[in-house]
């Protein structure tokens, strides 16, 4: 397995999706206060955090005894890079398009 689709796997699944979403509105969170945010047990917040460090989604500082978890953009920018941003342009291209037609300065 590749890492892209080691990615898409980790993303597959809502619990996983909820911990990025916790972490991206507040880095650096422990394990504590990320299970404090999902109806589950400490041990299934672990493996789900295992799985977002294996895709690198997630990575790890230690503050003394305790173990941050931050999250690492560079494997979403890299999906954005190869899978979305090519049709982000056309939609782009389409608005302004629309623009002009809109408002009577188009070509032809």
């Amino acid at each position: 397995m590749n890492d892209t689709d080691v990615v898409f796997k980790a993303l597959a699944d809502p619990s996983r999706r909820k911990l990025l979403d916790a972490l991206n509105e507040r880095n650096g969170q422990t394990l504590t206060e990320l299970c404090e945010q999902l109806d589950m047990t400490r041990q299934a917040v672990t493996q789900h955090l295992g799985l977002l460090e294996s895709a690198q989604l997630v990575v790890i500082q230690w503050r003394g005894r305790e173990k941050l978890h931050f999250l690492n953009p560079v494997p979403l920018q890299e999906i954005y890079d190869r899978w979305i941003r090519k049709f982000e342009r056309s939609r782009i291209r389409a608005l302004n398009d629309l623009k002009k037609r809109l408002e009577g300065t188009h070509d032809g």
